[in-house]
């Protein structure tokens, strides 16, 4: 049973490893393609705020994954089945995450446990387990995601491009716009993140103090504290002087470039509380079978070392292979400066959030990749490399079959080995 264990925990590993190649490039790609940082301060950034979402935050997401989308009452029976089916996912996952990295493709981690677990449950119980509503889900989701995030962010960077970087005193305009982006920065971000961080302090409030607030109090005062501060922090340095008191080159793409780091670490900490789920759910259902001998149907809890290993996993992906799939999103579809990388950031964060309001799948590869491309229909669309679109496309497509297909192949040949 040790070695099972053992086993299963390191093929989560392997796929939180390739996640991390593949997915981290959402949060840091537009900030090294845009020269906003560079690409090891964006693994070192990135790898921090990744682990820490995952291990505060990974429970909720991995909780659903494990108990909600394979209908766990039809193996109820045969808890063996569920198992060998989840390792086929972690295998599956893990090596078309690993072929789509190797060749700088970003993709979605969700859609291919989701094509993975569909792939071995039809194998297992037939067509009808599989919950084809999600799946054309999942479809519209993928038609919609970079169709809205690029038109985001196109009307973002055209309201900059026209009001600040097209005027002749660019810097007497953004003074007039800081406000502004301090607000929209930490408004979209802070709905994801802010209600999670600050729910600790309103619990504590509300048990040990006696003094009932509304849930989300606490995380608006937090949000207009921190936009006050931002817009303070970004005048001075808007003013601030070089060592030669010369003025600071470019300074409104140098402001342009805090913002975007600054975005760019709300993705990573949302990206790691939210994706680490997709390496390690299995592994967590498969620990409480092992612990149980019964199916999880209701929920249950994650191991802290399962999340820890979950976001080590991620970490060291993104470090050792991050580097393609920061490329590719960073580089290879259009230049970016720091104002336009920025903008599909918001772009991307602005999609996420609406589509979860929504309840709809979708993934923030697509989002981040349509709004690049938004971006790129306000610069000029010859400045959008077709090609690698054409690549990206063609990996989105094929993700969901191929991880089915190669689920379905794994789990028929365990089947026939073990059972």
């Amino acid at each position: 049973m040790l070695i099972t264990l053992l086993f299963v925990a390191l093929l989560a590993f392997y796929v939180a490893w390739n996640l991390g190649a593949n997915d981290v490039a959402n949060a840091m790609g537009t900030s090294v393609g845009s020269k906003a940082v560079s690409l090891k301060q964006a693994l070192i950034i990135a790898g921090v705020l990744e682990f820490t979402g995952a291990v505060l935050f990974g429970h909720e997401v991995t909780e659903t994954l494990a108990t909600k989308i394979a209908n766990p009452a039809l193996f109820a029976a045969t808890p063996q089945i569920l198992v060998t089916g989840m390792v086929t996912v972690l295998i599956s996952c893990g090596v078309w995450l690993q072929i789509a990295t190797s060749r700088g493709l970003p993709v979605s981690s969700s859609h291919a446990v989701v094509g993975a677990i569909a792939g071995f449950s039809w194998v297992a119980l037939g067509v009808n387990a599989i919950d084809w509503s999600s799946i054309g889900l999942i479809t519209i989701g993928w038609i919609l995601t970079p169709l809205i995030s690029g038109a985001i962010a196109a009307l973002f960077y055209s309201q900059i491009k026209h009001w600040i970087l097209d005027q002749s005193n660019q810097v007497v305009q953004l003074q007039e716009w800081i406000p502004w982006l301090s607000t929209l920065l930490l408004g979209i971000f802070g709905v994801i993140v802010l209600p999670s961080l600050t729910e600790p302090l309103t619990n504590f409030v509300i048990e040990q103090v006696g003094f009932t607030i509304p849930a989300y109090d606490i995380p608006l005062l937090t949000g207009a504290v921190a936009a006050v501060g931002l817009t303070i922090i970004s005048w001075r340095q808007l003013r601030d002087k070089g060592d030669k008191g010369e003025i600071l080159p470019n300074p409104v793409e140098r402001l342009f470039a805090r913002f975007q780091l600054l975005s760019a670490c709300f993705v990573a900490f949302a990206h790691g509380s939210n994706d680490v789920g997709n390496a390690i759910a299995p592994l967590a259902a498969i620990v409480y079978i092992n612990r149980t001998g019964s199916v999880p149907t209701n929920g249950i809890t994650i191991p802290l070392w399962i999340l820890i290993l979950g976001g080590a996993g991620i970490v060291g992906g993104l470090a050792v292979w991050g580097k393609k799939v920061i490329a590719t999103i960073g580089e290879n579809i259009i230049a970016l400066q720091p104002s336009s990388g920025f903008c599909a950031e918001l772009a991307t964060a602005t999609t996420i959030l609406i589509a979860s309001r929504l309840g709809l799948p979708v993934s923030t590869s697509h989002a981040l990749v349509g709004g690049v491309v938004g971006i790129g229909l306000v610069q000029n669309l010859k400045s959008i490399k077709f090609q690698t679109l054409k690549g990206i496309a063609a990996a989105w497509l094929i993700t969901i079959p191929v991880s089915a297909a190669l689920s379905a192949a794994i789990f028929s040949i365990a089947r026939i080995l073990f059972f």
